[in-house]
């Protein structure tokens, strides 16, 4: 199996539920394959990563220019891949990553309206050689995704955009997977959290 193919991707607005949906993937995999696996998130997944994602989520950063949001979020995915996503697939190991360079597209380019040429261009510098093998997109209606989360934590800074904000992510999440249904998979996270995995395991059944 090819590095590509160990890399797993999970994709989704807020309140999606893709935290439940890692663990099932990373269960699946050590069940079904027995292989060690790489449980990780963007931006985040380092020590570096980590403070991004805190400058990035946190309110004090309120007004920070998109250009800057876009380019802080490939650092921490420069040094993700350098330091855990890339050593981890080399010895065999799977990744499973809550989001990667399709939230890029999706909040930047969908959501902040930059040029999305322009986020290919620094996805194409940042790892022209490594893609995931297979994405799966938590599909939920904006307002029930939002809701959800609110009941779990006070909104972040990306949590309090507007719906406007999150309707355009999500519109850009519905363009890619048409634009690439082998790797990006579609799942229906209205529905409760049983009949998600179900469908994350017909999906990774169907995959792997």
């Amino acid at each position: 199996m090819t590095m590509r193919n160990r890399f797993v991707t999970v994709e989704g607005v807020e309140g999606a539920g893709k935290t439940s949906a890692v663990a099932a993937i990373v269960e699946w995999i050590k069940t079904t394959h027995g292989a060690q696996v790489v449980s990780t998130r963007e931006p985040g997944g380092t020590a570096l990563g980590e403070d991004l994602r805190s400058i990035l989520l946190n309110h004090r950063a309120e007004g920070m220019s998109s250009d800057a949001e876009l380019l802080l979020m490939f650092a921490a995915r420069a040094e993700h891949l350098q330091r855990v996503i890339k050593p981890a697939l080399v010895a065999g190991h799977w990744v499973v990553c809550d989001r990667f360079t399709d939230a890029s597209f999706a909040y930047q380019g969908g959501g902040r309206g930059l040029d999305l040429q322009r986020i290919d261009a620094l996805a194409q510098w940042t790892h022209p050689d490594l893609a995931p093998g297979l994405t799966l997109w938590l599909d939920v209606p904006v307002a029930i995704g939002l809701a959800r989360a609110a009941g779990r934590s006070a909104p972040d800074r990306f949590e309090s955009e507007k719906q406007t904000f999150f309707d355009a992510v999500r519109n850009t999440y519905a363009q890619r997977q048409a634009a690439e249904p082998a790797r990006i998979k579609r799942i229906d996270a209205e529905v409760s959290i049983t009949e998600v995995q179900s469908q994350i395991t017909q999906v990774l059944t169907e995959a792997y």
